[in-house]
């Protein structure tokens, strides 16, 4: 018996991380790749891109800037 095609549209959202090599440079070109490919992905898959998010550069491990 042949499966019925999957028409689940799933919404998701892309994350990006500042590389701390690049984060002089405001928004990098490391971020705009990570775009790119994030958002080519998503598109092949099927997926639905309802936001982004840019780790701006902050540490994992320095909690004074918690938001």
């Amino acid at each position: 018996m042949k499966q019925p095609y999957n028409t689940t549209i799933y919404n998701t959202a892309l994350y990006m991380r500042l590389s701390r090599d690049d984060e002089l440079q405001g928004e990098s070109g490391s971020i705009q790749t990570q775009r790119m490919m994030l958002r080519q992905y998503a598109a092949e898959h099927g997926l639905n891109v309802i936001d982004e998010y840019i780790d701006d550069g902050w540490s994992g491990t320095n909690f004074a800037g918690v938001r």
